[in-house]
This record gives structure tokens, C-alpha cells and sequence, in this order.
């Protein structure tokens, strides 16, 4: 139910290691180590960081991403947000002072999104 007001929340000073998958939005304050796949609203708080990769239909980025987005419809990234990895969105806003390195594809809104968290993620 992506039009609901309700959020998961992992609060900041959580550290949750493994992927997680989701009907509901998410809201991550704190550090995620692993894949996030949400058939609604992903929001990274200022404080939150994600090592991992997103699929989701809407993303709202204030905090840290090192991993590729994959978002159905619009990805937000305000003036704090930092992305390492490459974006794919059907729509796409960037507040001046963000920051991302890497591709950016922009999808065609008939492409269909699959939530999965089969994705291999590259350890350092």
C-alpha cells in the first residue's frame, strides 16, 4: 500500500545487516548493509545510510546510498543526499548541493519494475 502514511522505521543508531523486502514505505534513519526492495515509498533519512541496492517504487534520498537505485517513478535527492552507483527512475528531481556519482538512466514509464532482492552485491 504505497499510498499510506505508515512507515517501516529502522531508527537512527540501528545498524540492520540482510536484505529487506517490503509492501510497505520504508524509512531508514539508520545503517542498512544489504538489498531493499519496497513496492511503495523508500525514504533515507539525513542519517540513514544504505550499502546495498534499492528497488522501489518512489525514493526520497537526504542520507548516503553506495549501491544502484532502481526506481519505478519519481527519486527525489535532496541538497544532503550522496549516491555512489548508477540511478535508473522514470522521473527524476535534484536539489542543488546533492551529490551522485555514476550512470543515470531514465526509464520509459512502461517498463515494468521486478522487486526482488536477487542481486549480488559487490564486497570491498
Amino acid at each position: 500500500n504505497s499510498d499510506s502514511a505508515e512507515f517501516n522505521k529502522i531508527l537512527s543508531g540501528t545498524e540492520f545487516t540482510g536484505d529487506i523486502v517490503s509492501d510497505s514505505n520504508i524509512q531508514i534513519e539508520g545503517d542498512v548493509i544489504g538489498n531493499v526492495s519496497c513496492s511503495g515509498k523508500v525514504l533515507i533519512s539525513s542519517s540513514g545510510k544504505l550499502k546495498g541496492n534499492l528497488v522501489c517504487v518512489n525514493a526520497e534520498i537526504d542520507g548516503t546510498v553506495h549501491g544502484e537505485l532502481t526506481v519505478e517513478n519519481l527519486l527525489t535527492m535532496h541538497s544532503t543526499a550522496r549516491i555512489k552507483g548508477d540511478i535508473q527512475a522514470t522521473k527524476l528531481t535534484i536539489e542543488e548541493g546533492a551529490y551522485f556519482e555514476g550512470a543515470c538512466v531514465m526509464k520509459s514509464p512502461m517498463t515494468a519494475t521486478t522487486f526482488t532482492t536477487e542481486t549480488d552485491l559487490e564486497e570491498d
